[in-house]
């Protein structure tokens, strides 16, 4: 098994706690909101964790909003998860900066505090993938393993 973890990315260094798992059997590693973010109603916004996370090959950080949020105020993820690759910490367009999208879709604004737990990060090893010889260097953030050059 590779080693597995956080660190800040350059412009919240010092600013940001690095996550952890609440309890000796929890599977999740609580994300927190590095900046403030109110959501409106319907609203869809990517909240920074000044945060990237180091995986080997075969391995994949798995991101699910954490269910007090959905449940007491009907915050989402607008994705549905997060899937985080091990190429996406240090790729030169955004350091691997973690960003969760954030949905409300509930009738009132809702203001995510800074240092609100606001996901939880999974840390997943895969073994299959289909026999194909992917290449070229990640760059970018959200949607850039669609485009081309």
């Amino acid at each position: 098994m590779s080693e597995r973890r956080f660190a800040p990315v350059k412009a919240y260094e010092g600013r940001v706690r690095l996550p952890q798992r609440k309890t000796a059997l929890s599977a999740g590693y609580d994300l927190e909101a590095a900046e403030e973010v109110t959501l409106r109603p319907g609203q869809v916004a990517l909240v920074p964790t000044g945060l990237k996370a180091y995986m080997g090959p075969g391995e994949v950080l798995v991101l699910a909003i954490r269910s007090s949020l959905a449940v007491k105020r009907q915050v989402t993820l607008a994705n549905g998860i997060g899937v985080i690759d091990a190429d996406y910490a240090d790729n030169p367009d955004n350091e691997g900066h973690i960003m969760v999208a954030l949905a409300n879709l509930g009738q009132e604004p809702v203001t995510i505090a800074r240092g609100e737990r606001i996901a939880q990060g999974i840390f997943l090893s895969y073994m299959t993938t289909v026999d194909d010889q992917p290449g070229g260097a990640r760059l970018g953030g959200i949607g850039s393993t669609g485009r081309s050059g």
